[in-house]
This record gives C-alpha cells, sequence and structure tokens, in this order.
C-alpha cells in the first residue's frame, strides 16, 4: 500500500488518472445493482438478470481482441475517452427506456464500451506514470480502484435507493463516465504506439487476427492466459453458488451474505496491492502461481467447510470459517489478476500489449459465462457447497498443470532479457 499512496503523492497524472477510474468504478459498483433492479422490474424473471450480466459480457466475449487492436492501432487515451462516451449513451438510454428488449441491447452497448475501456486503459498505464520503477503500483492500484467500486458501490446504492428509485442511479452512473472522459481527455497518456518505419498497415481485423496468432506464438503468455481464464471459470461457479452456500448451507442472512462478500473483496484488495511492489520476471511468476494456488485453496476450503464442518461447530465458528475462507480465495484473485497483468506489461511488446489485454479480457469473458450458464444446471444435480469444492479442485488442477508448464519459461537467470519471439515481433513491429 505504501508504493501506491507513494504514486499517488508524487505523480499528479496518476492521480487524476485514478481519480477518474475510482468515481467510475463507485457508479459502476452502485449502478450494478440499479441495472438487476431495473432489469427485474421490467422483465419479473430471474432469467432478466441472467440476461442483463450476459448481455454485458458479449462484447468483450466477441470482440476482446478487436478492442485490443483498435487500442494498439489508435490512441489509447481516445479510445478510453470513447469507451466512456458509450456508456454515458448507454446507461443514459437504460434509464429513458422502458422495454426490456431496449434494456438488454443498452446492457450490450455499456458492455461494448467496458470491453474497449479495459484493454485501452492497462497498456497505456506505463504512460501514466513519469517513473517506470512506479508501474507495478500502478497496475496494483487499478485492480484495487475497480474492485473497491464494488465494495463500496452497493452501499451507496443502498443510500440512493432509500430516498430515489433505480432510474436515478442510473444517471448518476452515466454522470461518473461522463466526468471520466472530461478528465482523462485533457491528460498527457496513452499515445498511439510507434510502428517500423515502412511497415504495412492491415485492416483493424487483420491486427486482432495478427494479435492472436502472436498470442498464440508466446507460449508463456498463452499458458498464463488459459490459466487466468480457467481461474474465473471457477470463480464464476462460486460466484452462482456463494448466496445458495450463505443461505442454505450456513443458514445465514442476507446481511451475513453481505458480510462474506465484504470479505472475499477485502482479500482482493489485498491481493492487489501485494502486486504493488513489482519483481523481476521470476518473482512475477511465482507469485502468480501463488495467485493461483491461493484461489484455489480458498475455494476448497469454503466448499470442505460446508460439507465437513456444518453440523459439527456452533453455527458463529462456523461462519468464522468461512470467513476465513474467503477471504484466503479473494486474496488468491487478487494475486491472479495484478500479477497476470505485470507479466504481460513485462513480456509483450508496447506495439501487441492492448490485444493481449483484450484476448485475455475476451478469454475471461467467455469462462464467466460459461460457468454461469452451467452453475445453475449443476446446482439442480448437486449443492452449492459441493459446487464450490468441485470448482476449488479445478483450481487446483490448473495450478499444478500451470506450474509445470511454466517451470522453464521466465527462469531467473534469464530475468531482464525477452524470449526470442518476442524479439522477432518487436523488430517487426508487431
Amino acid at each position: 500500500m505504501r508504493e501506491s499512496l507513494g504514486l499517488l503523492r508524487h505523480e499528479r497524472r496518476a492521480r487524476l488518472f485514478f481519480l477518474a477510474l475510482a468515481q467510475s468504478a463507485l457508479g459502476t459498483g452502485a449502478g450494478y445493482i440499479a441495472l438487476l433492479l431495473i432489469a427485474y422490474e421490467r422483465f419479473e424473471s430471474p432469467w432478466a438478470i441472467s440476461l442483463v450480466l450476459i448481455a454485458d459480457l458479449i462484447p468483450p466475449m466477441v470482440l476482446g481482441p478487436v478492442f485490443g487492436a483498435a487500442a494498439d492501432r489508435w490512441s489509447r487515451k481516445r479510445c478510453a475517452v470513447v469507451a466512456d462516451i458509450v456508456r454515458v449513451v448507454a446507461f443514459g438510454g437504460i434509464a429513458l427506456v422502458d422495454s426490456y428488449v431496449a434494456t438488454i441491447a443498452f446492457a450490450l452497448l455499456a458492455g461494448t464500451g467496458t470491453g474497449l475501456f479495459r484493454p485501452s486503459t492497462l497498456a497505456a498505464l506505463p504512460s501514466v506514470v513519469d517513473d517506470p520503477h512506479r508501474l507495478p503500483a500502478a497496475t496494483s492500484l487499478y485492480g484495487v480502484v475497480a474492485d473497491l467500486g464494488f465494495i463500496a458501490g452497493p452501499a451507496v446504492a443502498a443510500a440512493v435507493l432509500a430516498v430515489g428509485g433505480p432510474e436515478t442511479l442510473i444517471w448518476a452512473n452515466a454522470a461518473t463516465f461522463a466526468l471520466s472522459a472530461l478528465v482523462l481527455a485533457p491528460l498527457r497518456f496513452g499515445e498511439a504506439p510507434g510502428r517500423s518505419a515502412g511497415a504495412a498497415r492491415a485492416s483493424l481485423l487483420g491486427e486482432a487476427r495478427d494479435g492472436l496468432r502472436a498470442t498464440a506464438g508466446m507460449r508463456a503468455i498463452r499458458i498464463v492466459v488459459l490459466a487466468s481464464a480457467a481461474a474465473w471459470f471457477g470463480t464464476g461457479l462460486f460466484n452462482i453458488a456463494e448466496l445458495f452456500f450463505a443461505t442454505e448451507d450456513l443458514g445465514t442472512s442476507h446481511t451475513g451474505f453481505g458480510v462474506l462478500v465484504t470479505c472475499f473483496g477485502i482479500g482482493f484488495i489485498t491481493g492487489s496491492f501485494a502486486g504493488a511492489k513489482g519483481g523481476p520476471a521470476h518473482v512475477l511468476k511465482r507469485r502468480y502461481l501463488g495467485g493461483l494456488l491461493f484461489l484455489a485453496l480458498g475455494l476448497l476450503a469454503t466448499g470442505l467447510t460446508g460439507i465437513l464442518v456444518v453440523g459439527a461447530l456452533p453455527a458463529g465458528v462456523v461462519f468464522a470459517i468461512a470467513l476465513a475462507t474467503f477471504a484466503v480465495g479473494g486474496f488468491g484473485n487478487g494475486l491472479v489478476l495484478v500479477y497476470e497483468r505485470l507479466l504481460i506489461q513485462e513480456a509483450v511488446p508496447d506495439g501487441l500489449r492492448a490485444r493481449v489485454f483484450g484476448i485475455s479480457h475476451s478469454m475471461g469473458s467467455w469462462a464467466f459465462a460459461v460457468a454461469f450458464l452451467i452453475a445453475g444446471a449443476l446446482l439442480e444435480v448437486v449443492e452449492a457447497r459441493e459446487l464450490i469444492a468441485i470448482a476449488g479442485g479445478l483450481g487446483l488442477v490448473s495450478f499444478a498443470v500451470s506450474t509445470f508448464a511454466l517451470r522453464k519459461e521466465w527462469p531467473e537467470s534469464d530475468d531482464g532479457a525477452a524470449s526470442p519471439e518476442v524479439r522477432g515481433m518487436a523488430r517487426a513491429g508487431a
């Protein structure tokens, strides 16, 4: 945390950047609650919520590589500002319309804005800081700010809903994106990546295909992206099952469920802050794998708490154990996210970086969507605690496979030297 505070104290441009990100993240967290309420009001079915959540994921699922290619082709700052404007239109539209079909359409538009914003800003982070040694702190803070919005946002939503309707929150969320665009537009950051002199420029779709081929050709990055997608799949199963686990297996109230989710979020923030110091590539790899392990153990321990401990110990003790296992899982989740991003920044040339982030976002969105779709079916045949334990077991398999696959990648003796494939792409202006 000290490194992140130092970043905000000494880097004016970064301070403004994260101020814009923080207030829009807070609006997103509050707007998430409002969006679910509006969706359910307009189409009174549990499918209303599922379809809205999936609509937000579809654009990055389908167009993630294209969004990344756009941010590698043009100014990343301009892409981020355009993404904010798109989300202003999307959430303003949701507030104005009454049709559920139109709500889904605007949710797709909002997902388009998010799908463009994330790779643009992640790839632009090195240009946000003047001192390159503060890049790990900036990357760490990016994840912290985003998750803090989902922790504090629902509390803001509760306060606003006490005096107004969900449409008020949606308008407020749109206003946060407008403010973000106004703050980011005059900042000096995110110039378009340089290209080799005389290099032929492909079409946007051609550059997206080049990004897919290049990412597939970088063995270490390919493994990291796939391992992270597996982690998001397990987390997606957990997200669907956690409410049933809390209320049915632990027998706690909705308030107790909120406390459990808050503990997961606190663990996530702690794990994200752990990346602020950065380190050489072999250290980043070790901590990334540690994140996979902590996430898997947290999920597995949560499931086993429901299977083995419920009924054997007093309810208060069981709940305390669950708080700890949720926090461990969140800590691992935060580690995975921040160290995946640090490894991409370390290993991928600037001209390709947004495409890799876009592909990673796409893979994670696919993993979440598949988890959301199959979790309901699985909960018809297994208990929530068993599904969470299965997610943890799959996470341990992913950790073991990733550890073996990465054993020769980023060795300690080669720190600071790019791989031959990366050097070749850098010379080609990929």
